[in-house]
Order: structure tokens, then sequence, then C-alpha cells
């Protein structure tokens, strides 16, 4: 029997129920991926019926604003594809009606639709044969063919991705792709996987000489960045604090208090760089300053560890600009930014 039809046997008898594969809708599909590619399956259904409850269709989306979008996002991280789904969304609907492409290169010339999201959506949605290449399926691809190239290289993704598109070749491509991520989701797993009942285990390279161990082969990691934040959260008796829109970054067009970032972590923060830091906002001389937290607060991301400490600016005068803080629930925030809101303005 062949390996794709092994596969698809294992699938169909295996496979787990989520909404998104009770559809064809390449809206919900692009949804489903984008949410899938920063976080676990099981996770993921709770931030696709919750954006799809806000959401239900492109045109629904597209008709929004980005900090409508970001606001359902909340929480969830990688802001950006948040912000890419919404421009996108934007771009089918006056570009192309609403409707989706289905052509293969047209979706991957917009933002935040990559090979794998692309190849997800016109394989499921429009049986066009184009191989999905995942974590998962790189990790199967692999051990099976005992390829050691580093799949965190782009220099190999091409390799891996020509080797799907003949595994595919004569299938059923939506189905097959959705297969092979299955399986290695499930049966083909990082640690631990399951050889001793695996369907593939008597052609696959790694098993049969004894190196599941050592595929996927990854190139050494890139150094994390750390970065510290000082955060200055003014407030008054009337209930008015500061934030401000983030211009850049990972958190862009998110909201935060005015930020100090500093080179490394400080035990203290003068009087003078709260009044520099505040000057945009209000003119203010005298306050109190406390530090909100005992130990800096760690946000770790792929790429960089930040350090957060939140300083609180006590004034007993009315704030220049201002918002009210009960109206701080209505601002999307980082979640870090968001356990601080919670247990310090909203208990």
């Amino acid at each position: 029997m062949l390996i794709q039809t092994k596969l698809i046997s294992w699938y169909l008898k295996n496979k787990r129920t989520f909404p998104w594969r009770k559809t064809k809708d390449p809206y919900k599909i692009w949804v489903s991926e984008i949410i899938l590619q920063q976080t676990r399956a099981d996770t993921g259904v709770l931030y696709y019926n919750k954006f799809l409850k806000k959401f239900p269709t492109l045109n629904k989306l597209a008709k929004s604003t980005e900090q409508e979008v970001l606001k359902a996002w909340e929480g969830f991280g990688y802001y950006s594809r948040a912000r890419n789904l919404f421009h996108t969304a934007c771009k089918i609907f006056e570009e192309h009606g609403g409707k989706f492409p289905s052509d293969f290169k047209t979706l991957k010339s917009f933002r935040g639709i990559g090979d794998y999201t692309a190849s997800a959506i016109v394989s499921i949605c429009f049986n066009v044969s184009e191989g999905v290449v995942d974590g998962n399926v790189y990790r199967l691809i692999s051990r099976i063919f005992g390829i050691r190239d580093a799949i965190n290289l782009y220099s190999s993704k091409r390799k891996f991705k020509e080797k799907v598109n003949s595994l595919i070749k004569g299938f059923d491509p939506g189905l097959l792709n959705q297969a092979m991520m299955e399986f290695g989701a499930l049966q083909c797993v990082p640690r631990k996987p399951k050889c001793n009942i695996c369907p593939l285990k008597r052609v696959c390279f790694s098993y049969e000489n004894n190196q599941t161990s050592l595929l996927p082969f990854k190139s050494e990691k890139k150094r994390i960045k750390n970065r510290f934040f000082n955060f200055i959260v003014c407030h008054n008796s009337s209930k008015e604090t500061i934030i401000e829109k983030r211009e850049t970054g990972i958190w862009k067009n998110l909201y935060q208090f005015p930020l100090l970032e500093t080179k490394n972590s400080v035990k203290k923060i003068s009087r003078v760089q709260i009044i520099d830091i505040l000057k945009k906002y209000c003119k203010i001389e005298e306050f109190t300053l406390s530090k909100w937290n005992k130990k800096p607060i760690r946000n770790i991301l792929s790429h960089q560890q930040i350090e957060i400490d939140f300083w609180v600016v006590k004034i007993d005068e009315n704030l220049e600009e201002f918002i009210d803080k009960e109206n701080l629930i209505n601002y999307p925030m980082p979640k870090v930014l968001q356990n601080f809101r919670e247990k310090f303005f909203l208990c």
C-alpha cells in the first residue's frame, strides 16, 4: 500500500473534529490557518469561534476597523497577524468583490499569506495541487525519507515543498495535506513518537535506522535579545490615566502606558525621567512615585525576552490628555498590560 493511501486511511479513522474541518469556505479556512500558526488546535478552537462570532464573513471583517480587529484579537499575541488579516480582507473586498481568489500566486501576494497558508486554502477549498508544509509535515517528511536538511533554514523549504508536492500529485490534495498535518500532530510527534503502532514504520528511514530522535534536524537558534520596559502609569483621584498608541514593533497599533525603555533593568527611576516622559501629555511637578511589582515581569517571545516594570505616578491635579480608567477595557493592549490593567485599575 502506498504511503499516501496509508496516511489517508489513518486520517479518516483518527482525525479530530474541528469546526474548520466542516467547511470549505476559504475565509474560514484562512482564519483557522492563521490561528493554527501560533497555537495548538485544541486551544485554537476557542479563538476561532470567538473571532468568527465577531467577524463571520470576509466582508464583515473588511468593513470593520483595525482597532476593532485588534480588540477581538486581544490576548492572543502575534498582533501583526491580526493587522494582516484586516489589511488583506480589505484588499480582497476592494479588488475582488469580497470573493477569495483561487489562484495560488495571487493569494501569496496578499499580506500575511505565505506559501503555507496559500497552499492550505487552495488545496482544501479549490482542489489545487499545492503541498502544505508546516512543522508537523517537516517532521513527518524528514523522518520517513531521512532528509537531514535543517528545517529552520529558508534554503531547505524548497526541497521539502517539492517532496510534498510529489506526494500529493494524483491524490485529493486537501485531504492528503490534512492527513499529513494530523499524522504529525498525533502520531509522529516531536518526543516519543508512536513508532510501534505506526502504519508507516516499515517504510520510515528514521525508524529503520534508529534516528527518530535525530530528525528533523535544526540549526542553532539565534540569540534572544533582552529588552527592559518601564511603563509609567499615571492616575489621580478623578480616575484619569494616560495611554498611548504604539507605533512600531511587535505591539504596533496596540495601546500602552507611556514607556521608558532602558538598556538594563533599573531599580529606580528619577523624577526628571518621569517628567521628561510625561511632558508631551501634561505638565506636572508634584507627584508620588512607587513601583507596582516587586520583581520584573518577564514576557518571553520567540526572538526576544522583555523584562517589564510598572511605575505608578500618583498626582493630585487633573490630567490634560487622559481617559477614564473605566474606558481602558475598550482599548486593545498586549496580554501583559491587560493583566496589569485588570489588577490595578479594574479591581
